[in-house]
């Protein structure tokens, strides 16, 4: 009987897809029509439905019908998921060069996941992107009940598209998504071994630069000075001073305090200077803040190290030609356009305020964080035999390698692969080690932050071979 009413729910939601979703074809500053199946919705969660959460699907390009399933869930918190459709792993690019006033052109990214695999784009938590609540009840929410939603909107979305749910299901995201993906996949988890329905195909997760525990900062001096920013006197005087503890000096330890404020003033000197360097890739300079339009400062996707960076005008980013700072902020005047809001189906009136691609105030009242350590969450589905990747960017200052590498290491299992280059093209691409418990952590050269947006072709060929339960 239940499983005749489980039937009969699925055929009931499917009947009503063209309420929540729409197929998009053509997007305002892209070429003609789109050379992939790209569809736009919302999904109702929590009670009465009063969170409508938005979303972005793009179908593999190969065999939907077989072919990986992927949630990618962007960091912040409060970023859209626009940033990885655009950005990171989807199938558009920004082709202009430069904003001239004009609505910023899209074109074909080569080296998208969605080749080999279907994502599944989540604007998450609530007011991010164009997700939305119905009632002002439903913008108090603390971060697992974030998560909550987002487990509670799989499910929905499944039930809408019963076509997927046998697909091998991963969940991806990167930067603070390191703290929400686990929580996610330990819901989904969770659900299956209850029976709840639909039974979601779960196979694992990745993690690029992820956010993990607290003390991760503690491994930006020892990464500054890896990579020749700091004098080898500074870096031993904090080592000794500090004890290796940088996250909560206390101002009794003057020495401390005071080789702490030698580093800051030496960082900021460069990071603070548009001839400086961007902490999210050293490789570049310092050029400006992300846009959040309406607000008297910027934000830099919210990250948490919780930094102060000064804004620079559009004429000062300037760096072979453009910063992508720039790049980014053409989002800004993209999605913020009529025509581009009435091409995905935005509903009209639902956002109070200009779309913004990371939204600072995200978390300075309605979005309450209760906790920032998902290392148990490791360990757990490490012991379910749940696959993990786990990458990264080797130049990225916010969250160095070396502090992704000591997590990891603090596991305690057994090595089954060691140590090796993986290659591209012939070519290191960066280093790999492979777990017991079915984890595979890679770095990838040159990479920062947000790799794949850095190594775009390295990163496709890393996650590629990975999801396909290939060597690297």
């Amino acid at each position: 009987m239940f499983h005749f009413l489980f039937l009969l729910t699925l055929f009931l939601h499917v009947q009503s897809i063209p309420e929540n979703s729409s197929i998009v074809e053509l997007l305002p500053g892209f070429d003609g029509p789109l050379p992939f199946y790209l569809e736009t919705g919302y999904i109702g969660v929590d009670k009465s439905e009063e969170v409508q959460l938005f979303y972005y699907f793009v179908k593999s390009e190969s065999d939907s019908k077989k072919d990986p399933f992927l949630l990618w869930i962007t960091g912040g918190p409060g970023c859209s998921s626009f940033t990885g459709l655009v950005y990171e792993v989807g199938p558009l690019a920004f082709g202009q060069k430069a904003y001239n006033g004009s609505l910023p052109i899209l074109v074909s990214r080569p080296y998208s996941w969605t080749k080999f695999a279907s994502i599944l784009f989540l604007e998450q938590p609530l007011n991010t992107g164009f997700s939305y609540a119905t009632t002002s009840m439903g913008h108090n929410y603390t971060d697992l009940q974030a998560c909550d939603q987002v487990y509670e909107f799989l499910r929905k979305w499944f039930i809408y598209h019963p076509r997927f749910i046998s697909n091998p299901f991963y969940v991806s995201g990167d930067s603070y998504a390191g703290i929400t993906v686990p929580v996610v996949v330990q819901l989904i988890s969770n659900g299956i071994e209850a029976g709840k329905e639909p039974l979601i195909n779960l196979k694992g997760y990745s993690l690029g630069n992820p956010k993990t525990f607290p003390e991760e900062i503690n491994y930006q001096i020892p990464f500054c000075h890896g990579m020749g920013l700091i004098s080898d006197e500074l870096y031993e005087s904090l080592k000794e001073t500090c004890k290796g503890e940088y996250r909560n000096i206390k101002s009794t330890n003057r020495l401390c305090s005071e080789n702490f404020k030698m580093f800051k003033k030496v960082r900021f000197t460069f990071l603070c200077l548009v001839s400086g360097i961007c902490n999210e890739q050293i490789l570049e300079p310092f050029c400006g803040t992300y846009e959040e339009p309406n607000s008297r400062q910027s934000s830099s996707e919210r990250r948490f190290l919780g930094e102060n960076f000064i804004v620079l005008k559009h004429d000062d980013f300037i760096y072979r030609g453009i910063s992508r700072v720039a790049i980014h902020n053409l989002s800004v005047h993209w999605a913020n356009d009529p025509r581009v809001q009435e091409a995905l189906h935005v509903r009209k009136g639902t956002i109070k305020r200009p779309w913004a691609r990371c939204r600072q105030s995200i978390g300075d009242k309605s979005y309450i964080i209760t906790f920032m350590n998902s290392i148990p969450y490791h360990v757990n589905l490490s012991s379910k035999g749940y696959r993990s990747l786990i990458y990264s960017g080797d130049h990225d200052m916010v969250v160095p390698f070396q502090s992704t590498q000591a997590w990891i290491k603090y596991l305690n299992y057994s090595i089954i692969d060691d140590w090796r280059p993986w290659m591209v093209d012939g070519k290191i691409a960066g280093y790999t080690r492979s777990f017991s418990n079915h984890m595979t952590y890679a770095t990838v050269k040159g990479g920062g932050h947000t790799t794949s947006e850095d190594k775009c072709e390295e990163s496709f060929h890393m996650f590629k071979r990975w999801i396909a339960q290939q060597p690297l």
